[in-house]
């Protein structure tokens, strides 16, 4: 088991999964990075990069976490990754909980923040806070929700209400093929009832250890068996695509849970 937990947590699958809507102006494939903290794959992440440029994206989303919240801790590896990405590629970079608690607590993580913040704009990179970019020439607008703590608290079932999300980041676009980057997915009904077409997750981990039949054993909120800890989720024409994430942090362990990168291939009806 240990050897397996080593193996699985230093070597990572690559998933695609392909969406269609009749409002896609043209093909669009979207790499999806989330839950980084700050691990490399080789010198440099050498072989992550290749496995993100062997996809050949238009675009990259991420849906949180490329670094991790502690204090003093180098993030190195994800500025790296960053900076590789982003003189080729777009990058559309949306808040886990790990970067919400750098930015707004600062008499605990210091300078942290606002360094990190710095560099991903010094990279081009957009940042997207409670905010949203349309890209008509795919037909696609791109929403960045950043949760508040209080809905990743552990041992917490904060409901999250569609109506709150619109007083977020304002109302979904019924014309445009809707992407949201919402980091926690157990809120799925209400990112759906938003208006979301496509969500886009991370945060679960995969549930750290994965059961044959039964799935993820555990949440970071300590939530048991959850079915949303990894895959592709659909209800009313809406779906979510919730990724395992590519590294660990506090709990270092992964077993039957490969790491993945996740690319994702949007395509009109037409």
């Amino acid at each position: 088991l240990l050897v397996v937990m080593i193996c699985d947590s230093n070597r990572f699958v690559k998933v695609s999964y392909r969406i269609s809507d009749r409002r896609l102006k043209k093909n669009c494939r979207v790499v999806l990075l989330a839950d980084l903290h700050n691990k490399s794959y080789g010198k440099h992440n050498e072989k992550l990069l290749a496995a993100i440029k062997s996809s050949n994206p238009d675009l990259i989303l991420c849906a949180g976490d490329l670094i991790t919240s502690r204090s003093g801790k180098s993030m190195e590896h994800a500025k790296e990754l960053v900076r590789a990405i982003s003189a080729e590629y777009p990058l559309y970079y949306a808040n886990g909980n790990h970067e919400y608690r750098i930015y707004r607590e600062p008499q605990t993580y210091g300078k942290m923040g606002a360094s990190y913040r710095a560099f991903l704009k010094g990279n081009h990179v957009r940042i997207l806070e409670n905010g949203s970019v349309l890209l008509p020439e795919y037909g696609i607008r791109i929403t960045g929700l950043d949760l508040p703590r209080e809905y990743y608290q552990k041992l917490d079932r904060t409901k999250l209400e569609s109506k709150t999300i619109s007083r977020m980041v304002g109302h979904a676009d019924r014309n445009d093929f809707q992407v949201l980057l919402a980091h926690n997915p157990v809120f799925f009904d209400a990112y759906a009832g938003w208006g979301a077409d496509l969500t886009l997750c991370g945060h679960f981990h995969g549930g750290t250890i994965r059961i044959p039949g039964l799935g993820g054993v555990m949440t970071p909120q300590y939530q048991f068996f959850l079915p949303w800890c990894a895959g592709r989720f659909d209800a009313d024409g809406k779906t979510m695509i919730v990724s395992r994430g590519l590294g660990t942090h506090s709990i270092n362990v992964r077993l039957n849970d490969r790491p993945e990168l996740v690319c994702v291939t949007l395509r009109g009806k037409q």
